[in-house]
């Protein structure tokens, strides 16, 4: 059964579908070989997208901190041109 919803489509919604046999329908075997391989392509996204996430939300911690650590010298420069930083 293939059904739309408003939820995100994740590898394990594709492992479990499951279609109706027609007479003349489609080959079983090489439906649930594509769905098969969808849903392995769905999980590696899905990793990539975490691993993605993790490591932008580190590199803002960083700015962060970067930013922290050099408004005192922008501050003192006074060659530094006035509303931030030199473009």
């Amino acid at each position: 059964m293939i059904y739309v919803t408003g939820e995100r489509l994740l590898p394990h919604h594709v492992r479990a579908a499951f279609f109706d046999r027609r007479w003349r329908g489609l080959d079983p075997a090489q439906v649930r070989d594509h769905l098969d391989r969808a849903a392995d392509e769905l999980e590696r996204l899905s990793r990539e997208l975490v691993t993605t996430r993790t490591e932008a939300e580190r590199v803002r911690q960083a700015l962060r901190q970067w930013q922290s650590q050099h408004r005192a010298c922008r501050l003192r420069d006074p060659d530094a041109p006035p509303g931030g930083w030199p473009r």
